[in-house]
């Protein structure tokens, strides 16, 4: 694959991380896709994993969508600088809803394979995020 195609799998990608599309996750992400989610000792696999993380993000954001802000491919892998925003509706990590927005940078790196993703690895702002909901002091 080229870079150019890898580039337009990740926006059907970011088309489906904001719809949740059980559709989009069977074309786009291996059965056997790795993704390593920060706070987590285990990683969650294929698409029912990576449908399980966009789950636990709308328990707590059931608004939350990605806005692709820069990308980057070589090779078999794409880097990938997005904004969350959403707004706290529900309890996250513990933390009862306060309806304060968020907007949040995360960078993530995928790796590619016949058309599908077979890895990331997510590192979303989780220290901003908490910070914007309230659950960590910001001095």
């Amino acid at each position: 694959m080229t870079s150019e195609t890898n580039k337009q799998l990740m926006h059907r990608f970011t088309v489906f991380i904001n719809t949740a599309s059980e559709k989009l996750a069977e074309e786009l992400i291996a059965p056997d896709a790795i993704f390593h989610v920060a706070g987590q000792t285990e990683p969650m696999r294929g698409p029912s994993g990576y449908l399980a993380i966009i789950a636990m993000m709308r328990s707590g954001f059931p608004d939350i969508q990605w806005k692709l802000e820069e990308m980057v491919a070589e090779g078999d892998k794409v880097a990938v600088r997005f904004t969350m925003h959403g707004t706290h509706q529900g309890t996250f990590f513990g933390f009862p809803a306060t309806t304060n927005t968020i907007e949040v940078q995360a960078m993530n790196f995928y790796r590619l394979s016949g058309g599908q993703i077979v890895e990331e690895y997510g590192q979303p702002d989780m220290l901003g995020l908490l910070q914007q909901i309230g659950a960590v002091p910001t001095t």
